[in-house]
């Protein structure tokens, strides 16, 4: 059996904390984790606070050596170097590698990105795949290069999407399936039997950051597409609506195959049950979670008994951004 890798993690989100309890668990057989590089701390939430974010402080807690570099300089390259890696494991960190630093492991530099390649490159794989309707996501293993998310690649770790299911639910899904991908993966890089394979350019997207503006939606849509946007931009940046006068945030959806009648899309067709029924331009969208300023995501019902919605009332339409380049 080969040493074990001598390995080096760069990540900023906690959607990496199950590759690293797996790493520091039963996949240190297969791999020695020497040393954590992620984001510097910054202020986050209401109060502004500095605080570590949770790959440092899970790092801090097994008293791993954490580096926070602001850019990644050649003095942090020669840190990187002085580690002796065999490789460098990357997902979700946060900064653009240079060649210099992607080529100073012996084996050099691989990535967890969650989507399946080459389809969703980018800033925004989880929400975009959701958001266009994909019944099936996943994580693929590959090596990075300059290039965005065009790497070569190993293997990949598949995982569904159910109709009810929110882009926070499914990147548990995926942080999960990182943990047999790595185990079937790091031994054969280990071994010197992994093989890269290059990725079809011609189904290639790419995905945007996202930004406040695209929690938008236009009822003229098909209501299994607005659904889609619904559940893939949630929790943020979370699709609102204006309901007499106030945004109201949506947190779950979906559709019905149903006969609108002829009704003018966006019109509340009913508010006393498990959804509330809006009319689109096919089929019926049904919002499930919904959530009022200042309140609570609360299930329909619920929601209603204290924010009365009537039927016939039409809720506004606006274009929404394409999510896709």
């Amino acid at each position: 059996m080969p040493a074990p890798l001598r390995l080096v993690f760069l990540g900023s989100d906690p959607i990496a904390l199950p590759l690293l309890n797996w790493l520091r668990g039963p996949g240190a057989a297969t791999a020695r984790l020497l040393a954590v590089f992620t984001q510097p701390d910054r202020a986050t939430g209401r109060g502004q606070q500095v605080r570590p974010n949770a790959i440092k402080a899970w790092a801090l807690e097994r008293a791993l050596p954490v580096l926070q570099p602001e850019k990644l300089t050649p003095e942090v390259q020669c840190a990187l170097a002085d580690l002796e890696a065999d490789v460098a494991l990357v997902m979700a960190y946060g900064h653009i590698l240079r060649d210099e630093f992607i080529q100073t492991p012996r084996l050099g530099t691989l990535n967890l990105h969650t989507s399946i390649l080459p389809k969703y490159r980018g800033a925004s794989p989880i929400q975009t795949a959701i958001a266009c309707g994909e019944t099936e996501t996943g994580v693929t293993f590959m090596r990075i290069v300059r290039q965005l998310d065009a790497g070569p690649v190993a293997d990949v770790e598949r995982v569904p999407v159910l109709p009810l299911e929110t882009a926070a639910e499914v990147e548990g899904k995926l942080a999960a399936a990182c943990v047999p991908l790595l185990a079937r993966t790091l031994p054969r890089l280990a071994n010197g039997t992994l093989e890269f394979s290059a990725q079809d350019e011609a189904a290639a997207t790419h995905c945007r950051k996202l930004r406040k503006e695209d929690g938008v939606l236009d009822f003229a849509l098909p209501a299994a597409e607005l659904a889609a946007r619904i559940n893939g931009l949630f929790p943020w940046p979370a699709c609102t609506v204006e309901i007499t006068g106030q945004p109201i945030k949506l947190g779950l959806a979906d559709a019905a195959i149903a006969d609108c009648g002829g009704v003018e899309p966006g019109t509340v067709l009913s508010s006393d049950g498990p959804a509330l029924r809006v009319a689109t331009g096919t089929g019926v969208l049904q919002l499930r979670l919904l959530q009022r300023p200042g309140g609570k995501m609360l299930p329909a019902a619920e929601f209603l008994r204290g924010f009365p919605v009537a039927a016939g009332l039409c809720l506004p339409s606006r274009p929404m951004p394409a999510l896709l380049r």
